[in-house]
């Protein structure tokens, strides 16, 4: 079978190879290590291929076979469950779960639980294949527009997908703040990553997303700080003795689909691993403060050629019309 078999066939895929893909929220990157030269080397972390299809939809034949082939190498029953279902005459059709649509009568935890079921039943991704290219620089219009495709080939996704996904679904709810958290973990010599999209409302916190972890992407809209938030998921990646060395925020989404305006990922950093609690605690609540006044603007707004500085203005200097007066009166400072 070929890519000609279109979005039904990694669809079918999906469930057989279950358990034996890894996820970009998964992917081990070794402690130190730097990426190769061409374009397949550059999608490695760690050693473990990370696998984006770029070829759209349906699959061309190389993205497919190149599929298939990294479930070969990583499910635990090799070639032959990969041969078992490719040889089957006859295949059980999938499912298509709809798409949910808000309702007056929905409060909003109701929607967002509403959008966070519609993304359990897509499923999480285990072929190893992320299906949808997501570019992080491009603009918002562009990403809500492979939103769209997600709804329309009803594959499976991984947890940068379920980010976009989760945005175009709560587009026009204007109460329901959206921004991105990146996670940065380190577990037995290497690093992992992970991307939830986190949601502001009526003074709660709470996350929608997709992991292998049930505890690692949706969160109740019940936290009422930023930090209480962000402390639920470091205890969480505790269970699977994750250490959380780098936690980013990114700041709210404009409910705008057809915006040029780039997502911003990460206008917060912190070095969780060496601060103290408190001290993380304090700069999340500052954070969390300004984006709710609105202080903060994306990068994207200050000129390209010269990043702000704490202190410094952004706008040119002026030329000197003519060489500066010797001052007459002495500074007493």
């Amino acid at each position: 079978m070929t890519g000609a078999a279109g979005g039904g066939g990694p669809r079918r895929v999906s469930a057989a190879a279950k358990g034996g893909g890894r996820s970009r929220s998964a992917q081990p990157r070794a402690a130190g290590g730097s990426g190769g030269g061409s374009e397949e080397e550059e999608q490695r972390d760690g050693g473990v291929l990370f696998l984006v299809n770029k070829s759209g939809f349906p699959l061309d034949g190389q993205t497919w076979e190149r599929m298939w082939g990294h479930v070969e190498r990583v499910h635990p029953d090799g070639s032959a469950v990969a041969a078992a279902i490719r040889s089957a005459s006859c295949l059980a059709r999938p499912s298509v779960p709809p798409v949910p649509n808000y309702k007056l009568s929905m409060s909003i935890p109701e929607w967002l639980q509403a959008i966070q079921t519609y993304m359990k039943m897509l499923q999480y991704n285990h072929t190893g294949t992320q299906f949808f290219e997501i570019r992080k620089s491009r603009p918002l219009s562009g990403l809500m527009e492979t939103a769209r495709e997600m709804t329309r080939e009803s594959l499976p996704i991984k947890c940068l997908e379920a980010v976009i996904l989760g945005i175009y679904l709560t587009n026009g709810q204007p109460s329901v703040e959206r921004f991105p958290i990146s996670f940065k973990t380190h577990f037995s010599g290497n690093y992992f990553h992970h991307v939830v999209l986190g949601i502001y409302c009526n003074g709660r916190y709470g996350s929608l997303g997709m992991s292998r972890r049930s505890d690692l992407m949706d969160k109740p809209l019940t936290y009422r700080t930023l930090s209480d938030l962000i402390f639920e998921f470091e205890d969480s990646y505790k269970k699977y003795l994750h250490s959380v060395k780098k936690v980013k925020i990114g700041l709210y989404v404009p409910h705008e689909p057809h915006s040029f305006q780039p997502i911003e990922w990460k206008q917060l950093v912190l070095n969780v691993s060496k601060m103290m609690r408190t001290e993380v605690r304090k700069e999340l609540e500052k954070f969390a403060r300004d984006m709710r006044m609105k202080i903060l603007k994306p990068s994207s707004a200050h000129s390209p050629m010269k990043e702000r500085s704490r202190g410094k203005s952004l706008s040119p200097r002026r030329r000197q019309a003519s060489p500066p007066r010797r001052p007459f009166r002495r500074d007493k400072s």
